[in-house]
């Protein structure tokens, strides 16, 4: 199964929507399937709406359809955000940095060793 990096969106419909969506599938040569992609939702959704109208569950109640999601940041919480990202970012490159010094230093000591060995070997011979 794939994994979601976002959060899904649930859309909560008021009961209005709802109602209206449900009278606009009781007209008659209509499909359920073309409301729905007219209305942006799934055929089944509407099909579950026209069960709850007919159960006398579903009524309207003048209510706007209405986005659930997580709170957006504050414009402060954002730019204290990306300074503390902008700092991790500088100390980062500057460790990344040091390290290839230190891998620098390391071959050219693995080069001198290789050299005086080269050199220990052509005075004995």
């Amino acid at each position: 199964m794939p994994k979601y990096n976002n959060p899904r969106r649930t859309w909560v419909y008021s009961n209005d929507f709802k109602h209206k969506a449900v009278k606009l599938t009781l007209q008659p040569d209509t499909k359920v399937k073309d409301i729905a992609e007219g209305l942006g939702i799934h055929p089944m959704m509407l099909s579950r709406w026209r069960s709850e109208y007919r159960q006398g569950v579903l009524q309207g109640d003048g209510q706007i359809r209405n986005a659930m999601s997580k709170k957006k940041k504050s414009p402060t919480q954002t730019i204290t955000e990306v300074a503390k990202l902008k700092k991790e970012v500088a100390r980062l490159k500057q460790e990344n940095d040091l390290l290839k010094k230190w891998q620098q230093y390391l071959a050219e000591q693995h080069q001198n060793d290789l050299d005086s060995s080269t050199d220990t070997d052509k005075n004995s011979a």
